[in-house]
């Protein structure tokens, strides 16, 4: 059983950036891909960004490209989600996600963290 813990949401204006980070604990971290989705209010959760066990692949949706880049850390059993140029649409709750392969649908995933909202004004 993996445990995901997001954090480092919050109010940004737009143009502005923030970082987010998802630790895991109880099971094997590297051997998991991560994924990042994201569910604004009235909307389905989307993808945003994925990246295998070992970070050598990774990808997004043409919405986040160029702007977010997600990374991870093995040794501390952390994913991250850099997001720059943020804009009002970028609102939403951000959650990661613990799966097998390198998944773009939410269903796909085995283990989701509470998610940690982010809020970008105009």
């Amino acid at each position: 059983q993996v445990q995901l813990v997001e954090s480092g949401g919050g109010l940004v204006q737009a143009g502005g950036s923030l970082r987010l980070s998802c630790e895991a604990s109880g099971g094997t971290f590297s051997s998991y891909c991560m994924g990042w989705f994201r569910q604004a209010p009235g909307k389905e959760r989307e993808f945003v960004a994925v990246i295998s066990w070992n970070g050598g692949s990774t990808d997004y949706a043409d919405s986040v490209k160029g702007r977010f880049t997600v990374s991870r850390d093995n040794a501390k059993n952390t994913v991250y989600l850099e997001m720059n140029s943020l804009k009002p649409e970028d609102t939403a709750v951000y959650y990661c996600a613990a799966g097998r392969k390198l998944y773009y649908r939410h269903w796909e995933y085995d283990y989701w963290g509470q998610g940690t909202q982010v809020t970008v004004s105009s």
